[in-house]
Protein backbone atom coordinates (compact mmCIF):
# COMPACT_ATOMS: atom_id res chain seq x y z
CA UNK A 1 0.00 0.00 0.00
CA UNK A 2 1.91 3.02 -1.10
CA UNK A 3 1.66 6.01 1.48
CA UNK A 4 1.77 9.60 0.37
CA UNK A 5 2.07 12.74 2.93
CA UNK A 6 -0.46 15.08 1.11
CA UNK A 7 -2.35 17.91 2.08
CA UNK A 8 -5.95 17.62 2.76
CA UNK A 9 -8.73 20.52 2.54
CA UNK A 10 -11.33 21.73 5.18
CA UNK A 11 -12.89 25.22 5.89
CA UNK A 12 -15.43 26.58 4.14
CA UNK A 13 -14.74 28.82 1.24
CA UNK A 14 -12.08 31.50 1.01
CA UNK A 15 -10.97 30.33 4.99
CA UNK A 16 -9.49 27.02 3.63
CA UNK A 17 -7.14 25.35 6.56
CA UNK A 18 -5.06 22.31 5.53
CA UNK A 19 -3.86 19.11 7.09
CA UNK A 20 -1.06 17.29 6.67
CA UNK A 21 -1.72 13.52 6.01
CA UNK A 22 -0.45 10.14 5.77
CA UNK A 23 -2.60 8.65 3.40
CA UNK A 24 -2.96 5.92 0.96
CA UNK A 25 -2.20 6.96 -2.41
CA UNK A 26 -5.24 5.80 -3.92
CA UNK A 27 -8.21 7.51 -1.73
CA UNK A 28 -9.57 10.92 -2.12
CA UNK A 29 -8.03 14.06 -1.10
CA UNK A 30 -10.40 14.65 1.78
CA UNK A 31 -10.72 10.68 2.69
CA UNK A 32 -9.80 9.63 5.91
CA UNK A 33 -5.93 9.20 6.84
CA UNK A 34 -4.12 6.97 8.40
CA UNK A 35 -3.02 9.50 10.65
CA UNK A 36 -3.02 13.79 11.09
CA UNK A 37 0.61 14.91 11.13
CA UNK A 38 -0.17 19.01 10.86
CA UNK A 39 -2.42 21.96 10.25
CA UNK A 40 -1.19 24.36 7.56
CA UNK A 41 -3.40 27.91 8.62
CA UNK A 42 -2.82 29.85 5.64
CA UNK A 43 -4.48 32.87 6.50
CA UNK A 44 -3.22 35.62 8.55
CA UNK A 45 -5.17 36.82 11.28
CA UNK A 46 -5.44 40.21 12.87
CA UNK A 47 -1.73 41.34 14.05
CA UNK A 48 0.33 38.33 12.87
CA UNK A 49 3.22 38.64 10.04
CA UNK A 50 3.72 34.57 9.62
CA UNK A 51 1.48 32.20 8.37
CA UNK A 52 0.69 29.78 10.83
CA UNK A 53 1.96 25.66 10.91
CA UNK A 54 1.42 22.93 13.69
CA UNK A 55 3.13 20.20 13.08
CA UNK A 56 4.89 16.59 14.96
CA UNK A 57 8.05 16.67 13.31
CA UNK A 58 9.19 12.60 14.95
CA UNK A 59 5.77 11.57 13.17
CA UNK A 60 6.57 13.18 9.67
CA UNK A 61 10.10 11.37 9.89
CA UNK A 62 8.97 8.33 10.93
CA UNK A 63 6.73 8.58 7.84
CA UNK A 64 9.63 9.54 5.51
CA UNK A 65 11.38 6.63 6.86
CA UNK A 66 9.23 3.90 6.53
CA UNK A 67 8.87 4.87 2.55
CA UNK A 68 6.77 8.06 2.48
CA UNK A 69 6.26 9.77 -0.75
CA UNK A 70 5.62 13.91 -0.16
CA UNK A 71 3.47 15.85 -2.72
CA UNK A 72 5.31 18.94 -4.20
CA UNK A 73 3.39 20.98 -2.05
CA UNK A 74 4.39 19.16 1.18
CA UNK A 75 7.80 19.29 0.21
CA UNK A 76 8.13 23.33 -0.14
CA UNK A 77 6.16 23.53 3.36
CA UNK A 78 8.56 20.89 4.60
CA UNK A 79 11.87 22.71 3.31
CA UNK A 80 10.05 25.70 4.66
CA UNK A 81 9.83 25.15 7.81
CA UNK A 82 13.39 23.57 8.58
CA UNK A 83 11.95 19.41 8.25
CA UNK A 84 13.67 19.17 5.08
CA UNK A 85 17.07 20.24 3.67
CA UNK A 86 17.08 22.27 0.38
CA UNK A 87 18.52 19.64 -1.81
CA UNK A 88 16.33 16.67 0.06
CA UNK A 89 15.70 13.78 -2.09
CA UNK A 90 12.63 14.76 -2.54
CA UNK A 91 13.10 17.85 -4.52
CA UNK A 92 11.41 17.85 -7.71
CA UNK A 93 14.26 19.34 -9.34
CA UNK A 94 16.38 15.83 -7.38
CA UNK A 95 14.14 13.79 -9.12
CA UNK A 96 14.99 14.54 -12.84
CA UNK A 97 12.34 15.35 -15.70
CA UNK A 98 9.33 12.89 -15.53
CA UNK A 99 8.77 9.94 -17.57
CA UNK A 100 7.11 10.35 -20.71
CA UNK A 101 7.44 14.28 -21.44
CA UNK A 102 10.44 14.14 -23.49
CA UNK A 103 10.19 16.84 -26.10
CA UNK A 104 10.34 15.99 -29.43
CA UNK A 105 11.33 18.38 -32.01
CA UNK A 106 8.27 18.68 -34.65
CA UNK A 107 9.43 19.64 -38.16
CA UNK A 108 7.13 21.12 -40.57
CA UNK A 109 6.06 18.38 -43.31
CA UNK A 110 7.41 20.11 -46.04
CA UNK A 111 11.15 20.17 -44.89
CA UNK A 112 13.92 17.83 -44.97
CA UNK A 113 16.43 17.32 -42.53
CA UNK A 114 20.05 16.54 -43.37
CA UNK A 115 20.84 12.73 -42.59
CA UNK A 116 23.80 12.37 -39.99
CA UNK A 117 26.69 10.29 -40.67
CA UNK A 118 29.10 8.31 -38.63
CA UNK A 119 32.10 7.12 -39.31
CA UNK A 120 33.49 3.59 -37.92
CA UNK A 121 37.05 3.38 -37.03
CA UNK A 122 38.99 -0.08 -38.61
Amino acid sequence: MPVRLRMAMHGRRHHRIFHLVAINQRTRRDAKPMELLGIYDPALKLGETHKTVKWSVDRIKYWLGVGALPSKSVVKLLECGGVLPPDSKYHPKALGPRSGTESSQDTPSGSTSSPVTTSAAS
